[in-house]
C-alpha cells in the first residue's frame, strides 16, 4: 500500500510507502493527458470520436476505448514520452497493448494530479478543466476511494483502477483524484496490491487516505445524517 496526499493550499504533501505499482485504470488520466497534450502541440482540438473516447475511458472506464486512445497516443512510448514532459519519474508504461499493466508510484500520479488540477501545468486551462470535469462525472458505482474523504456536499473528482492479478488472482486496487477535505482542496493517490477481493482492496485504499489526510490535520466535515 502506498498512499499521497497533497494539500493544494499550503503545498504540504503528506506520503507513506513505497514502490511501484500496476496502475490497472488510472493510467487513463495519463493517457487523456498524453492525448491532449500532442493535440496541444498540434494546435488542433480533439475529435468528435477522441472525445467519444475520452468520455466512455474516464467517466465509465471504458477498456476499448482506453485500447483505442493507447494505439493513438503510440502505445507506451506516446505515454512515457509525455509523462517526461509532465514531471512523473517512476511511471513506465506497460507493454504492447498492454496499457492497465503500466507502472508507477503514488508521488508520480500526484505530480500527474498536479498538472491537472494545480495553478502551473505543460497543459493549457482548457484541456485541464476538460480533464477535471471528466473526472467529476465517474458513474455512481466508481465514486468510491477518493470520494470518500471528501466534505458532505462538496464536489469531487476521481479515476479509480481496479484488476485481478492472473498469476495470483489478488488485486490490484488504486485510487486517484482530488476532494476538498476540511475545507482546503487535496489531491490524493493511493495503489494497493495483494487485496483479497476488491472490496478488500476499496476498504484498505479509503481507510489509507483517511489516515494520509489526519496526518495534514485534514478531516472530512460530514452532516449529522451522513454515516459514512
Amino acid at each position: 500500500m502506498s498512499v499521497a496526499v497533497l494539500d493544494l493550499g499550503s503545498g504540504v504533501t503528506v506520503s507513506h510507502g513505497d514502490g511501484t505499482f500496476v496502475t490497472a485504470s488510472i493510467v487513463k488520466v495519463g493517457i487523456l493527458a498524453a492525448l491532449l497534450l500532442g493535440a496541444q502541440d498540434a494546435g488542433r482540438e480533439l475529435g468528435g470520436t477522441e472525445r467519444a473516447y475520452a468520455e466512455a475511458m474516464i467517466v465509465r472506464s471504458d477498456n476499448d476505448a482506453a485500447s483505442a486512445l493507447w494505439e493513438g497516443i503510440g502505445r507506451a512510448a506516446g505515454l512515457d514520452a509525455a509523462n517526461v514532459r509532465l514531471g512523473l519519474t517512476r511511471t513506465a508504461g506497460g507493454e504492447g497493448t498492454l496499457w492497465g499493466v503500466t507502472r508507477t508510484t503514488a508521488e508520480d500520479q500526484l505530480v500527474l494530479l498536479r498538472q491537472v488540477f494545480g495553478g502551473h501545468s505543460e497543459l493549457g486551462e482548457a484541456p485541464r478543466a476538460y480533464v477535471r470535469g471528466l473526472m467529476a462525472r465517474v458513474v455512481p458505482e466508481q465514486a468510491w476511494g477518493v470520494p470518500a474523504a471528501a466534505d458532505a456536499g462538496t464536489a469531487w473528482a476521481v479515476k479509480n483502477g481496479w484488476l485481478p492479478r492472473d498469476a495470483t488472482g489478488l488485486w490490484v486496487v488504486n485510487s486517484i483524484g482530488c476532494v476538498t477535505a476540511g475545507g482546503r482542496a487535496c489531491l490524493v493517490s493511493a495503489l494497493s496490491d495483494g487485496n483479497v477481493t476488491k472490496e478488500r482492496g476499496v476498504a484498505r485504499v479509503e481507510g489509507a487516505v483517511a489516515t494520509a489526510l489526519s496526518a495534514l490535520d485534514v478531516r472530512p466535515r460530514r452532516s449529522r445524517t451522513d454515516r459514512s
